[in-house]
């Protein structure tokens, strides 16, 4: 059996707050409160809802604002707007940014219950699917780059600032944060953008045979050379040449790689004669370079020709933001390459997505997207879609069944929750913030809440 779905009311007005949530309660859901839209936000962010029922006119933060900040974190997320008659222009407005519908006040009881049944049978994700489809288009502009969060931002800037130039770029990250689709967007903005752009992945060619592929081979060479072959340096005259896992090249090619870009010059494998080629070097690597060339592993002169301009790419953990926008770039693919008539995700699905760590990064977040594309029925993308991996039960979660059980109380038991935690991660707050699902400012509150000044404990430590 499922379980009910979870309303959090927002209002600054105690009586009626206390009112509506003995209402939803009576009509089976889940319920819980904020005073006002600072709370309401910082809870959406704590926890997972199906569903908001927001005032508009309240203190710290409004209606409206808090509807902005919700959406940032869970577009997904249906958000019901009540208001005065006095104040239908403020729900209108909140309308036109995403919210799913507005009530009037005093409420119609009745009127709400079918409009919840509404929000829960529809999903209510036609204004979150059609914000992130236009989201999707302002970023796409940019070369398939997509994301607007502040990595991004950052990232973009770079890109922007250096494509112009001939400066060899070295784009470092971990395996499948995006570097070459970066490489395609610095050739694709440069003065060569019309010139050829070749890719080639160091670490998917044999030794034997990687001088061939990069340089060229003359007819005879070398076993079943039967004609002569340019490599990719000339086939990327006068464009681009991306060399991907670049710290997967052996010492031998490293230095002939080095000669070439010292040279601008490159020989074909069994030729005599050394050919000029034009091209810009992006390589890019997962590996730490610097500690390679103290390992002795990569030479530390091509080093600094490759590092003359570096850009880290931020690991999707890092740029949570933009997991709605991308996700949502993923469905639409997907669905359209599945035949699928997918609409968008449930919120609780969404929320999934959001809290996950994403070690594998955006092509991890594609992956699981394409199997719940594949695995769909109906229109949504819900938690029966997802991975396991994705719907292990959180810190924070399994303290609410150990309350349950031994009969401690909820602040007790998150106290607990929360020392466990931080003792796990070494006194590590962020680290500790995201397994136990909320923010630091969050994590920082509640140790004030219980006047904890934590200090790790070590194996050994006598107390």
């Amino acid at each position: 059996m499922s379980a009910p779905l979870q309303i959090l009311v927002v209002d600054d007005d105690g009586p009626h707050r206390n009112m509506l949530l003995t209402l939803l309660r009576n009509w089976g859901y889940r319920a819980d409160e904020a005073a006002d839209g600072e709370a309401a936000v910082e809870k959406c962010r704590d926890q997972s809802f199906d569903l908001v029922l927001m005032d508009v006119r309240m203190p710290k933060k409004t209606g409206l604002e808090a509807l902005k900040d919700m959406h940032m974190f869970n577009p997904a997320l249906p958000v019901l707007i009540m208001t005065a008659f006095s104040n239908v222009e403020a729900a209108v407005e909140a309308i036109k940014n995403g919210a799913y519908d507005y009530l009037t006040k005093p409420l119609d009881f009745e009127k709400l219950k079918v409009v919840l049944r509404n929000v829960f049978e529809h999903v209510g994700l036609i204004q979150a699917n059609a914000s992130l489809s236009s989201a999707l288009a302002a970023t796409e502009i940019r070369s398939n780059i997509i994301g607007q969060s502040d990595p991004m931002r950052d990232l973009l800037e770079m890109v922007r600032a250096i494509a112009p130039s001939d400066a060899t770029v070295l784009l470092a990250g971990e395996s499948g944060t995006g570097k070459e689709l970066v490489a395609k967007a610095i050739h694709a903005n440069s003065r060569r953008a019309k010139g050829p752009y070749v890719a080639v992945n160091c670490a998917a060619i044999t030794e034997s045979l990687l001088e061939s592929e990069l340089f060229g081979h003359e007819k005879g060479a070398f076993t079943g050379a039967d004609k002569r072959r340019d490599g990719h340096f000339m086939q990327a005259d006068n464009g681009s040449i991306f060399l991907d896992e670049i710290g997967e090249l052996p010492l031998s090619m490293q230095a002939k790689l080095l000669r070439a870009i010292q040279e601008r010059e490159v020989q074909r494998v069994g030729g005599g004669k050394a050919v000029p080629v034009d091209v810009r070097i992006i390589a890019a690597t997962n590996r730490d370079l610097q500690r390679a060339v103290t390992g002795g592993t990569f030479r530390e002169d091509l080093f600094y020709r490759l590092n003359v301009v570096s850009l880290t790419l931020p690991a999707l953990r890092e740029r949570s933001d933009d997991i709605p926008l991308l996700a949502q770039h993923f469905l639409e693919r997907f669905a359209q390459k599945n035949s699928k008539p997918v609409k968008g995700f449930t919120p609780g699905a969404m929320d999934r997505l959001l809290r996950y760590e994403w070690p594998g990064n955006v092509r991890e977040l594609e992956n699981v997207i394409e199997r719940a594309v594949v695995l769909l029925i109906g229109e949504h993308i819900g938690e029966r879609e997802l991975p396991g991996k994705l719907l292990k039960i959180s810190a924070a979660e399994d303290g609410l069944e150990t309350a349950a059980m031994t009969g401690l109380t909820l602040e007790a038991v998150e106290r607990t929750v929360i020392m466990e935690t931080l003792q796990r991660f070494g006194g590590n707050k962020s680290e500790a913030a995201r397994s136990l699902g909320i923010n630091r400012k969050t994590l920082h509150m509640k140790l004030a809440k219980y006047d904890v000044d934590f200090k790790p404990k070590f194996f050994g430590d006598a107390s």
